[in-house]
């Protein structure tokens, strides 16, 4: 394992009896990166955020935490990491502060030094007015902001974050988002799961994408994109023209129409050069154009590519193992 490698994933595979939630998967993250796990419940995502924190063995495969093996060595691995899961963990009935000062007495932190690491993230995570009432008085992004605080509370070069921003408005997402930068700015590397395709191309320096517990997919935002195709330009034509003769006019195979909006899409692989390109055509045959836009590749449009299907919910390999257990 490099020195620049913060943990690492080999040939993973979580096994129930006949059910597989992970069957093979293999990752690893760069010190102070974001690696984005991108994927739909059911994936395989938790369970690999559980088997990277100890909380489960592998049936197959290694992972390594900061060098350290987590099948056989769990203390060595806690000690260097934070997990943040899909729901808030903290007693709603202590105040944020008192929560903060419960787990740091938990790692064996004196109680002047807990209280002081208190202080330092209620102030980083702009909780002070709330810092002294119940946390069953906080709103849901409040509570997550809480949460993630106190798994920094040791400070662990590793933090794990298991769809952090499930259910949080807009705002409070783009509160946590801010966070998450802040963190890795300051050399945190973090795993950030998630089915949101805008929040993994804005965080993630790195994405590897899971579907039905295997790996199909590993890159940067951009190169992922650039797999699925360039961008498009689509043009919306006025009423007093028809989109097949706009498709006449630009030509070329690539050219998708709908005519109930009105509209034609063609690739854009020409940049700008393109653009005056076909507008200059459609002007010169008495085209009306309406609007024209620049339409880029999105991640969704990478999941559909690589998978056949959205990243939409479904059940989890979690659910469906209980339901299983309880027959």
């Amino acid at each position: 394992m490099s020195t620049e490698v913060a943990f690492e994933v080999k040939n993973v595979a979580k096994y129930y009896d006949k059910v597989k939630a992970l069957d093979g998967v293999s990752l690893q993250a760069q010190k102070g990166k974001i690696l984005g796990l991108l994927g739909p419940n059911g994936a395989g995502k938790t369970t690999l955020v559980k088997v990277l924190s100890t909380l489960l063995l592998p049936t197959k495969g290694t992972a390594m935490v900061m060098g350290h093996d987590v099948a056989t060595e769990p203390d060595k691995v806690r000690q260097q990491i934070g997990l943040t899961g899909q729901y808030a963990a903290v007693d709603e009935y202590l105040t944020g502060l008192e929560n903060l000062q419960m787990m740091g007495r938990l790692y064996r932190m004196s109680v002047k030094d807990a209280r002081q690491r208190a202080d330092e993230l209620i102030k980083q995570f702009d909780l002070e007015e709330a810092a002294k009432r119940p946390v069953k008085t906080y709103s849901g992004g409040m509570k997550r902001r809480i949460d993630l605080a106190m798994s920094l509370i040791a400070t662990p070069p590793v933090i794990f974050l298991d769809e952090p921003t499930t259910g949080l408005d807009p705002r409070s997402r783009l509160t946590m988002w801010d966070t998450v930068k802040k963190l890795a700015g300051g050399g945190t590397t973090i795993l950030l799961t998630t089915q949101y395709m805008d929040e993994a191309d804005n965080l993630a320096d790195n994405i590897v994408v899971i579907d039905r517990g295997k790996t199909i997919a590993e890159g940067t935002p951009d190169s992922l994109k650039a797999k699925v195709g360039s961008d498009r330009l689509e043009i919306v034509i006025g009423k007093k023209s028809t989109v097949e003769e706009a498709k006449k006019i630009i030509g070329g195979r690539d050219v998708q129409v709908d005519k109930d909006k009105q509209t034609v899409s063609v690739a854009s692989r020409g940049g700008v050069g393109k653009l005056k390109e076909v507008l200059s055509r459609l002007e010169r045959a008495n085209i009306e154009v309406d609007s024209i836009s620049l339409h880029r590749p999105t991640l969704d449009d990478v999941f559909m590519s690589l998978t056949g299907h959205t990243a939409t919910k479904d059940s989890s390999t979690e659910e469906a193992k209980k339901k299983k257990g309880k027959k």
